[in-house]
């Protein structure tokens, strides 16, 4: 009996071993990733700053009465459906499916390009639509996107998840 034990005792302090092993190997590549995307984020706040900056620049100038300023336009926005089917023409309920509006009080995140821009034109009286700041998109993303991961819907709760379904590109 008191072989078997001392047996026991080493295959528990070799797997308690390996598992410290394993343990801190993880933590030293998390610390590393986290290194990276926190210079990754300085970069992009960097970039947010500089182009603020240049903007409030531009405005100045255009105040002084230098030059003209027009205003850039917004690359995202988000669009909520207002009206439901009853008396919406073919054409309209069509932009209103490629839009991913099935339902009344749907909302999509939608790319703005000039092709998505005549579509929202056409389906205004059906829809409304603004431009979001990071912050709502954050919080929206957070409470209800999802993912496909490995054909099941995974909740989006932190960039992990993101980077198991994206890979490298996430």
């Amino acid at each position: 009996a008191p072989a078997s034990q001392t047996k026991k005792l080493e295959a528990v302090t070799k797997l308690k071993a390996r598992r410290q092993a394993i343990l801190k190997k993880s933590q030293e590549k998390r610390n590393e990733k986290r290194k990276i995307i926190f210079k990754r984020a300085e970069t992009y706040v960097k970039q947010y700053r500089a182009a603020e900056r240049q903007l409030f620049a531009l405005r100045r100038q255009a105040k002084k009465g230098e030059n003209f300023f027009r205003e850039p336009e917004a690359k995202l926005a988000i669009v909520i459906r207002l009206k439901g089917l009853i008396g919406v023409p073919p054409k309209q309920r069509k932009i209103l499916q490629l839009l991913r509006l099935r339902q009344i009080h749907n909302a999509v995140f939608v790319r703005l390009n000039p092709a998505t821009r005549q579509m929202l034109r056409l389906v205004e009286p059906y829809i409304t639509y603004g431009y979001p700041n990071l912050k709502p998109v954050r919080e929206l993303v957070y409470k209800r996107g999802c993912a496909k991961l490995q054909g099941n819907r995974v909740a989006l709760t932190d960039n992990s998840s993101v980077e198991r379904v994206r890979g490298k590109k996430g």
